[in-house]
């Protein structure tokens, strides 16, 4: 699973051999969420609430790039970092 961002202890990911709908899995403190990249809403999981909105808010700044990365994953090639929050 390549990690395509880290902040303030989040973990961001997309797999290469993953299933549709475009999403994007993030890790904080021992709990996942899969967020969708299009509607950026949570498709599974949990994580507290204060970093789920931070990262929302990161998600929506980078929309465009998760889905660049979706489609490199899609196609097994090499993902490129996204800058983290600051």
């Amino acid at each position: 699973m390549p990690t395509i961002s880290m902040f303030r202890g989040i973990k961001i990911y997309i797999n290469w051999r993953e299933h549709q709908p475009p999403h994007f899995h993030a890790t904080y403190g021992g709990e996942e969420v899969i967020v969708s990249i299009k509607e950026l809403e949570v498709i599974e999981g949990s994580m507290p609430s204060k970093q789920l909105k931070m990262l929302l808010g990161w998600a929506a700044f980078h929309q465009e790039e998760l889905l660049e990365n979706w489609v490199l994953a899609e196609n097994r090639q090499e993902l490129f970092a996204i800058e983290p929050l600051r």
